[in-house]
């Protein structure tokens, strides 16, 4: 079982975070930019709040916490409840 409650308690504060920290937030979005294939297409794995799929173009994730997956499904993010241990795709 993954430990999810601090995700499902803390859901706003994890978001605000982002905000107050917006330049720590940037650095680590461009580092993680600079690391994906051009026109590559992806799923990411504990896509949380999709704070980071969005910007990057990533339009599907798997994430087990339900406050996160409602976030992130705001972003526009397609979000599978479940984990990494359990990733329901079979062409991976």
């Amino acid at each position: 079982m993954p430990r999810i409650s601090p995700f499902e308690k803390y859901a706003e504060q994890y978001e605000e975070w982002f905000v107050e920290n917006r330049w720590v937030y940037e650095a680590e979005l461009r580092a993680v930019k600079a690391m994906l294939p051009v026109g590559g297409h992806g799923v990411e794995i504990g896509v949380g709040s999709g704070r980071f799929a969005e910007p990057l173009g990533i339009k599907i994730g798997v994430e087990p916490s339900k406050r996160m997956r409602e976030i992130a499904q705001k972003r526009g993010i397609q979000v599978l409840d479940g984990v990494a241990e359990e990733v329901p795709f079979y062409d991976c």
